[in-house]
């Protein structure tokens, strides 16, 4: 029985959004149930797929909070074209 745990961020993909939605996650647990039916023959029915969201304050990247890394990356960028 295997058990598939995806984390992501709590936030949206698009604007407007706070989360990733109701579609989105059924489409990553089709695709991760998928994956495993295909990879290593295990059936749809005895596969279990957990959705964590996190939220973007207790979410770290780079020895920083994701936010504060991101706006770092998007400077190193700016900087990098100038």
């Amino acid at each position: 029985m295997p058990v598939v745990t995806i984390q992501v961020t709590r936030e949206g993909t698009k604007p407007g959004t706070a989360s990733v939605t109701s579609e989105q996650k059924a489409a990553l647990i089709k695709g991760a149930s998928q994956l495993l039916l295909d990879v290593l023959d295990k059936p749809l029915e005895s596969t279990f797929v957990v959705i964590d969201e996190v939220d973007t304050d207790n979410w770290g990247w780079g020895g920083l909070p994701v936010v504060e890394y991101r706006k770092k990356l998007a400077r190193d960028r700016a900087a990098s074209t100038s």
